[in-house]
C-alpha cells in the first residue's frame, strides 16, 4: 500500500467503519496500523471484506492490538491456538450437529468483562456464515451514556456491578457449565457500571450479561436493578446490525459498545467463527 490515507466506508450511522482495499499484511505495518487503529478508536469498529486469514495471521494481527487473552473456557481453544476462542456448530463430520456452540453470545454484552483486566478490543472472522440469522449487533455505549436520562445517570453514579463468567455461563449455557479449576481461575469482579475509556475519555455504560449484582447491595435487589438498566441501555438508534459474509474480519472495542449474536438453525445451517480477545486494563470511572 503506497498512501497511508485509509479509504473508509461507514457502515451506520451509530457506529463502525469498512476500511476499504487493504491487506492484513498491508495493516500490521506498523506506519499503516497506526491509522488502522486509529480508526478503531474513532468508530469502535472497523470491518475487513474479503480477506483470507489463516488463524496464524489472524493471532499475529490481533497482537498489535495488545496481549492476546487465552481463554479459561479451554473447550473452544482452535487450530492448534490457544489465543483463538472458536464458535462452531459442526460436528467431527463437517456438518452441522444441530448445537449452538455459546448460547451466552446472544446476550448484550462485552468481551472479557469477568476478568479484573476487561477486554481492550474483539477481533472475529466469518469462515461460515447463515444465510439467515447469526448476526451481529452492536451497540454504541457512549451514545447510550450521552442520552441517559439524569435521574439515570444518578442512580448509576458510583455504583459498581459484580461480572461473573460463572453466573452468565450457568444461566445461559448451563449444561456445559464451567469446572471447578474454570471457576478458581476467574473469580467474580467489581467494575464501575460509569467507566471512563481509558484513551478516549469518553463515559459509557459497562454492564452487560456477565453483570450478576450491585456491589453493597441485597442480591435480588441488585439483580432486578440490572435487568431493569439493561432493558433501557440498548436503544435501536445507535445499535448496527451485522450480517455477516464469508471472510471478513470486525474489530470492535469492547470498552465502549455492547454486542451480541442473533439465533439461527444449527440444524442445518453452518456458522463458523473464529475470534481473538485482546485483554485491556482495569475499569475506571
Amino acid at each position: 500500500m503506497q498512501n497511508s490515507e485509509l479509504n473508509l466506508s461507514p457502515l451506520s450511522d451509530a457506529l463502525g467503519v469498512e476500511i476499504m482495499d487493504m491487506a492484513i499484511e498491508d495493516a500490521i505495518a506498523p506506519h499503516i496500523f497506526e491509522r488502522v487503529y486509529a480508526a478503531f478508536l474513532k468508530h469502535h469498529l472497523i470491518l475487513f471484506n474479503n480477506i483470507d486469514l489463516s488463524p496464524a495471521l489472524q493471532v499475529e494481527f490481533a497482537k498489535k492490538f495488545g496481549d492476546v487473552q487465552v481463554h479459561v473456557m479451554n473447550q473452544y481453544h482452535g487450530y492448534g491456538h490457544p489465543e483463538i476462542y472458536l464458535l462452531t456448530n459442526l460436528g467431527e463430520d463437517g456438518k452441522p450437529n444441530g448445537k449452538h456452540p455459546d448460547r451466552g453470545t446472544m446476550y448484550w454484552h462485552t468481551d472479557g468483562s469477568w476478568r479484573k483486566k476487561t477486554g481492550h478490543a474483539t477481533m472475529m472472522y466469518s469462515e461460515f456464515v447463515p444465510t439467515r440469522g447469526g448476526q451481529t449487533h452492536f451497540c454504541n455505549m457512549n451514545k447510550v451514556f450521552e442520552n441517559l436520562h439524569k435521574n439515570t445517570r444518578e442512580k448509576l453514579s458510583g455504583l459498581k456491578a459484580i461480572h461473573n463468567l460463572d453466573f452468565s455461563r450457568t444461566r445461559r449455557h448451563g449444561e456445559d457449565p464451567m469446572t471447578p479449576e474454570q471457576r478458581a481461575e476467574v473469580p467474580p469482579v467489581a467494575h464501575p457500571i460509569i467507566r471512563i475509556h481509558p484513551e478516549t475519555n469518553l463515559k459509557s455504560i459497562f454492564l452487560g450479561d456477565h453483570a450478576e449484582a450491585i456491589e453493597g447491595w441485597d442480591y435480588d435487589v441488585g439483580r432486578n436493578f440490572i435487568e431493569e438498566i439493561s432493558a433501557e441501555i440498548t436503544p435501536e438508534e445507535y445499535v448496527y446490525k451485522h450480517q455477516w459474509q464469508p471472510k471478513q474480519i470486525a474489530i470492535w472495542d469492547n470498552r465502549c459498545l455492547l454486542h451480541r449474536a442473533t439465533p439461527y438453525d444449527t440444524e442445518i445451517e453452518k456458522r463458523v467463527m473464529r475470534r481473538c480477545t485482546i485483554n485491556g486494563d482495569q475499569p475506571y470511572g
